[in-house]
């Protein structure tokens, strides 16, 4: 079994049928095999949840948390899809990631790092539309795709 780990860009991106991005995740998600598995992290389901709420990026379309969790919920009723927990191992493969961040300021890369490292330690490839995390990623020697 192949497993992906969107990063919640996609996971946004597949939830909602305006994103710019929707034609793309959907393309690419009909196009997985049949025994692909798709990951939630705790991380990835706040993220879907907190996007999915904020007006600045849903606009007219903003969901209600009670919504928002109807999208999630319909997300986990699908078998291809599931909620790990994190993995043991996810605190050192984040301390590796944030290694090339040791001397910088790091806001952006600390969340980019987490998703890194809960695809690392869940043995999953990373699926992101950010150009430069799946970059990061493959510089790291991590399995990332871009859809499409």
């Amino acid at each position: 079994m192949t497993s992906f780990f969107p990063d919640v860009n996609v996971w946004l991106a597949l939830s909602v049928d305006t994103h710019s991005h929707s034609s793309v995740a959907w393309k690419w998600m009909r196009a997985l095999p049949a025994d692909t598995q798709l990951l939630f992290s705790r991380y990835t389901q706040l993220g879907l949840l907190r996007l999915l709420t904020n007006g600045a990026v849903m606009g007219d379309e903003t969901l209600n948390l009670r919504r928002a969790w109807t999208v999630f919920d319909r997300w986990l009723a699908d078998p291809r899809v599931a909620l790990y927990p994190d993995p043991r191992s996810v605190d050192a493969e984040f301390r590796k990631a944030t290694l090339p961040f040791a001397s910088k300021p790091a806001s952006k890369w600390v969340g980019d790092c987490w998703v890194v490292a809960s695809a690392v330690g869940n043995v999953a490839t990373l699926v992101t539309f950010d150009k430069a995390l799946h970059d990061f990623a493959r510089k790291q020697g991590h399995p990332a795709v871009i859809p499409g």
